[in-house]
């Protein structure tokens, strides 16, 4: 049986004209969105606001989010008050604000991180395990708009509008199609390859991912706080391990509501043979991530070993990542459109990943209200000015996340002195400049009210609705008129 739209069944054969919409209409244009992780849900949020028809596409028939830890920074969260998430975001989260530390593998001291103060950020860094953020996202979603077990097969794109085929058969027709569909989108594939056949795809786009890194990422059960006094604490304590020069591992703790702690244990590849041999020959199921973590478990922690914490996380919740980066130079064509990793994977280093895709969520929604009327050349501006703002701000990062995660997964004798001359000569106040120069941006829609001003930072304006700004001023005139 096909997807229907929003009134009548959608045939499963060709794409038919007669079954679209005019070619230029008053009513918004209808969203596909490929992809219920965080990007996808929280565009679908976004434009639930602002009255955008929308429904959700999601390949799995159960979203089982990885167990890792999550933290959200001030460039969003401004994004989650405006739209009423906060305090729930807040009530599963720890904020962090005391020192973060960085630990030898003998649990010597190399760094100290203190994080600036909600005083001057407005906000304090939060910290959470992955799944409770996105499970909070999924249940605003109204059951009706999302479809699980709808993997894209392809899709046809032409002035009238874009049809979608799924794994199952079944089709749907709308007018955008947004590929939130992660680092493997199926959407960026298929669009990629017919580029690639009309000789519009730069050779970039066609280059594989860089894989720097592979991680094992798990959250325990609630733990005795007798043990683990540390779980007790109102703010979030964390500690990263780095192995010795014989060793290519990095491993972190961090303390979440519930008793809990998320953990981490990352190999560099490229560095020891062994390591890579295991990382990317295992299988990606339960059993071999529990081989892996027998391999790793006498590795020390402020707590005991990493062992202990393993034997309180269920092997089943367990994910194993590679930390991979690219960022593509092609996010849209026609009535499609790249968001979050589908568009520009970043390492992890920084919680960079999810904080933009959020952010190309907000910034498309922002273009997308903007439409006005519906048609094929509007749609196509909107969603190239969308690429036009987000590009070279993502584009800033990338060298910033490549540099971090040197500094905190590194293990070649370079990577080792850098981040010596880093944490030991390196200004604490050129350091601070470039924190509160990243964290000046903080995007939110401009067809909602703006969150209130918080923290002495002085923050990057937000760009005003065009479509607001139009309406307002034909009301205006339309009042001078009527006098």
């Amino acid at each position: 049986m096909s997807v229907k739209s929003e009134t009548n069944p959608l045939p499963t054969g060709g794409f038919k004209g007669s079954d679209l919409p005019p070619l230029v209409t008053d009513r918004p244009p209808r969203v596909l969105i490929a992809g219920g992780g965080l990007g996808g849900l929280f565009l679908g949020i976004l434009l639930e606001k602002a009255g955008i028809p929308y429904e959700i596409f999601e390949r799995s028939a159960e979203i089982k989010p990885l167990g890792a830890i999550m933290h959200l920074s001030p460039n969003i969260l401004p994004a989650y008050e405006q739209l009423g998430l906060y305090d729930e975001l807040a009530s599963f989260s720890k904020p962090l604000r005391e020192n973060g530390y960085m630990l030898t593998d003998k649990l010597k001291l190399i760094a100290r991180f203190t994080p600036v103060g909600p005083e001057i950020m407005g906000y304090e860094p939060l910290m959470f395990p992955r799944p409770d953020v996105h499970n909070m996202l999924l249940s605003k979603i109204p059951a009706e708009k999302m479809h699980m077990s709808k993997k894209v097969l392809s899709f046809q794109q032409n002035h009238e509008g874009v049809m979608v085929r799924f794994s199952d058969n079944t089709t749907v027709h709308g007018d955008i199609l947004v590929g939130a569909d992660g680092a493997h989108s199926a959407v960026r594939q298929h669009l990629y390859k017919t580029l690639t056949k009309e000789g519009l795809l730069p050779k970039t786009d066609n280059q594989d991912m860089k894989k720097g890194y592979i991680s094992l990422v798990g959250t325990t059960n609630a733990l005795d706080p007798k043990r683990y006094p540390d779980v007790l604490k109102e703010d979030c304590q964390s500690y990263g391990m780095i192995g010795d020069g014989s060793t290519p591992y990095t491993w972190v703790t961090f303390t979440v509501p519930g008793n809990r702690i998320c953990w981490n244990v990352v190999v560099q590849l490229g560095v020891a043979e062994v390591a890579d041999d295991q990382f990317r020959t295992s299988d990606w199921v339960p059993q071999q991530n529990q081989k892996m973590m027998d391999s790793v478990r006498h590795f020390k922690t402020p707590y005991g070993t990493m062992g202990d914490l393993f034997d309180s996380t269920p092997v089943e919740g367990v994910s194993k990542v590679y930390y991979e980066d690219m960022l593509f130079e092609t996010w849209n064509h026609g009535r499609t459109v790249l968001i979050g990793d589908a568009a520009h994977k970043l390492l992890p280093s920084t919680g960079a990943g999810a904080v933009n895709a959020m952010q190309d969520a907000v910034i498309l929604a922002n273009h997308l209200y903007d439409i006005k009327p519906t048609s094929f050349e509007n749609i196509k501006k909107a969603l190239s000015d969308f690429k036009e703002e987000r590009f070279g701000l993502v584009k800033e990062q990338v060298p910033q996340t490549y540099f971090a995660a040197k500094m905190q997964f590194g293990h070649t004798i370079w990577e080792r002195i850098l981040r010596h001359v880093l944490f030991n000569w390196v200004p604490k106040s050129l350091q601070m400049k470039q924190l509160t120069k990243d964290s000046a941006y903080r995007p939110q829609a401009n067809f909602l009210p703006l969150a209130p001003k918080r923290g002495t930072l002085e923050t990057i304006p937000q760009r005003p609705s065009k479509r607001v700004q139009r309406e307002e001023e034909e009301a205006k005139n339309a009042a001078a008129a009527a006098l």
